[in-house]
């Protein structure tokens, strides 16, 4: 089965920067688009980036657009979301998710398939 392991959360103020990695393990990654959700407290789970298979297309959404970056390594099965210029307003737990997707970046949530269990991140004012 699928597993997907988060990592790179934390507290960060206002205006820093953290990199969240997804390990990805029990798949042929270069075969998956990937992307990045996020959610706060009370609130849906929203789409923050994705990512092509070979890594050669992305798209963020417009809340997040050029602050984070969103690249992938086929090599180490990995997938990372640089995040500059932090706000509070960021603060949510993240998640990866894998979708089978070919073609552009899959943006509805439903188009991906597996999930990993997410990792919080903070930010203060």
């Amino acid at each position: 089965q699928v597993q997907l392991v988060e990592s790179g959360g934390g507290l960060v103020q206002a205006g820093g920067s953290l990199r969240l990695s997804c390990a990805a393990s029990k798949l042929t990654f270069s075969s998956y688009a990937m992307g990045w959700f996020r959610q706060a407290p009370g609130k849906e789970r929203e789409f923050v980036a994705g990512i092509t298979r070979s890594g050669g297309s992305t798209y963020y959404a417009d809340s997040v657009k050029g602050r984070f970056t969103i690249s992938r390594d086929n090599a180490k099965n990995t997938v990372y979301l640089q995040m500059n210029s932090l706000k509070p307003e960021d603060t949510a737990v993240y998640y990866c998710a894998v979708s089978n997707a070919i073609g552009a970046v899959p943006l509805i949530r439903g188009m991906y398939t597996t999930w990993g269990q997410g990792t919080q991140v903070t930010v203060s004012s």
